[in-house]
């Protein structure tokens, strides 16, 4: 009957469980994620509850319900044998999707018969909440999810990690959560002149509550190399590699360690024995194809004719791994600039091309990820089209973003260089004037930006955006 589904409904969306905390499907890739968490369960020592109900959601966003049924009985299986005294606490996520996957089969029953267990479990564990009870290990465990999701979600989950600390500050896994969150959203807008790092401190104590942890360990390393303590950074990396010499989640970062010290040949041994552990990984693909390109670099830098056949095998190699990254994770943005760019190092234009438009059809991306993007391609059109005018286009756009990034300051300069060279060639005309004056507005530099704007105006009379800033800038100073 319908009146039941809509009071079903309704009580559906005062669960706590993947299906009530906005995790989009649009913002990942399934299959990649499918991978990820399967891999998780097999190499990861902890409790695998979270990574089941995870999957089960997953798969019913892949349209496989029955697939999702399976996971939630092997989440229920760890649920009795990890915490046989505490069953309905630790089940309350697993019964809110076990709803949801029966609402949407339209087995009505079924789901009323889990909204049942949550609410009277709900009502037992606590005499004032009928639904919402606000357990610190359901806060963690949608931490926990909003990870796997990408970077959008990343300030939710630092919450989420905060709420289950407010209950239980010392909970190992908690601290572990609000660490990696901490570094992910302190890693997308690390900028490279900051030696201050908010995510140093919760690594330290993560560390500290999970001596076994060396998946934190190797993120505390890669946090003291970016504040340039490099030797704290790699006696941690030694000890965890005396831990666990074989578990692929230590093995990247240890690797990402290594080549951005320079030691790219320890990096690729250290990533080729983590591929043979897990080799669909689309993150160690992608380290892989950064080493072929830090060791391109290096060639060319140090040789003066670097031999060609040794260049085009670095080339080569990069663009597989790169490529398997793209095929394996669509939604890997960076990757497809990786790919872009060394296909124009190989002279494959076309194909670069088709690894820029890639990343610009990308729905989640940030200002960083834009103003990144416009400047590599920016870089594209300047340098392997040889159109002055198109890498004008794409590094304006990437200033006109008003966000401060490490992305728009390359946009900046390299704008600043290309238009300064048109100019001093005689080449320039009312745009490169004005695109100039409009540089020198943003770096506060009034005078020289005024200058510019007269030049333009001379150029193009009756310019209206060219005599507002003008006029603008005169009654600033």
């Amino acid at each position: 009957s319908t009146i039941s589904k809509n009071s079903l409904k309704s009580s559906l969306l005062q669960l706590e469980c993947h299906f009530t905390w906005t995790l989009l499907k649009q913002d990942v890739d399934l299959d990649d994620l499918e991978e990820t968490i399967g891999n998780q369960i097999e190499f990861f020592i902890k409790s695998n509850i979270t990574n089941y109900n995870l999957l089960s959601y997953v798969c019913h966003l892949k349209n496989s319900n029955e697939e999702a049924l399976r996971n939630l009985q092997k989440a229920e299986e760890e649920v009795k044998k990890n915490h046989p005294d505490e069953i309905a606490r630790r089940s309350l996520v697993t019964w809110g999707n076990y709803a949801w996957i029966y609402y949407h089969m339209e087995r009505y029953k079924e789901a009323q018969t889990y909204v049942s267990k949550v609410e009277n479990s709900c009502k037992k564990l606590s005499s004032t909440a009928q639904w919402k009870i606000q357990l610190p290990e359901i806060y963690a465990e949608q931490g926990w999810a909003l990870l796997k999701f990408g970077a959008k979600y990343y300030n939710r989950a630092k919450n989420c990690f905060e709420n289950a600390l407010k209950n239980e500050p010392n909970n190992p896994e908690f601290n572990t959560g609000y660490a990696i969150a901490m570094y992910r959203l302190e890693d997308l807008s690390y900028k490279e002149y900051e030696d201050v790092s908010l995510a140093l401190e919760p690594l330290k104590r993560a560390v500290e509550l999970n001596p076994k942890d060396t998946f934190i360990m190797a993120l505390l390393a890669l946090k003291l190399q970016d504040l340039k303590q490099v030797d704290e950074g790699k006696r941690y990396i030694e000890e965890a590699m005396q831990k666990t010499p074989d578990l692929p989640y230590f093995l990247r970062y240890a690797a990402k360690f290594y080549r951005r010290k320079g030691e790219v040949d320890k990096a690729l041994e250290i990533l080729k024995k983590a591929l043979a552990v897990t080799p669909k990984s689309a993150f160690l693909h992608h380290q892989l194809g950064l080493c072929y390109r830090a060791k391109l670099f290096q060639l060319k830098k140090t040789t003066r004719y670097p031999p060609q056949e040794q260049v085009g095998e670095l080339i080569r190699l990069s663009i597989f791994h790169f490529k398997t990254v793209t095929d394996q994770n669509t939604k890997f943005f960076s990757a497809h600039i990786d790919l872009g760019r060394m296909y124009a190092e190989g002279k494959m234009y076309d194909e670069a091309e088709k690894s820029f438009q890639k990343a610009f059809q990308s729905n989640i991306l940030s200002y960083e990820d834009k103003q990144e993007l416009y400047y590599h391609y920016g870089n594209f059109q300047r340098f392997q089209m040889k159109s002055a005018s198109e890498a004008i286009r794409y590094y304006t756009k990437g200033l006109k973003i008003e966000k401060d990034s490490y992305g728009r300051n390359k946009c900046r300069n390299a704008l600043k260089k290309l238009l300064e060279q048109r100019i001093q060639g005689g080449l320039g005309d009312a745009t490169d004037f004005g695109t100039l004056g409009l540089i020198h507005n943003l770096s506060n530099e009034k005078h020289e930006a005024i200058e510019c704007y007269e030049k333009a105006i001379a150029l193009h009379p009756n310019n209206e955006e060219y005599l507002s800033a003008l006029c603008e800038l005169r009654l600033s100073i």
